[in-house]
């Protein structure tokens, strides 16, 4: 499971937009069409059309990634690391959902900068009465 920021998020966590000590994000699934590209989603606006359907458990706008934040700095590998207590769930109903990855919005910004996307490897599938579960996400700074 890959995660790639989007070149908007280091925009906005540069110019100081990003807060991760106080800011809401949530983690959306795309549906099995949807291709990522960092250059041009950098917001909501641009990939909804994108998302996955309401139906099956999934709920639009998708989970909160919420919880305790964690921001380290890792001198030996050269990075810094965000992550959330919290890991992003949906309980399948009535149908499966199927997804090959989430986006990552945070939903403080005035554009809803996507941060980055969750890259599967390919679509992932819980059936009805099954979990779908986004563990460990983490977005990644490295040089």
């Amino acid at each position: 499971m890959a995660t790639q920021c989007s070149n908007h998020y280091l925009f906005q966590l540069h110019s100081g937009l990003i807060d991760w000590d106080t800011d809401a994000a949530s983690a959306r699934l795309m549906a099995t069409t949807f291709t990522y590209n960092q250059d041009t989603d950098a917001t909501w606006t641009n990939i909804s059309a994108s998302e996955h359907a309401n139906a099956n458990g999934y709920t639009t706008g998708g989970d909160l990634w919420d919880g305790a934040v964690t921001v380290s700095e890792d001198d030996t590998n050269n990075r810094s690391d965000v992550t959330k207590a919290n890991d992003p769930t949906w309980t399948a109903s009535g149908g499966s959902i199927v997804s090959p990855g989430a986006a990552l919005v945070n939903t403080t910004t005035v554009d809803d900068t996507v941060c980055g996307y969750i890259d599967f490897g390919g679509d992932q599938t819980a059936t009805s009465g099954g979990t779908f579960t986004i563990t460990g996400i983490t977005l990644r700074l490295a040089n």
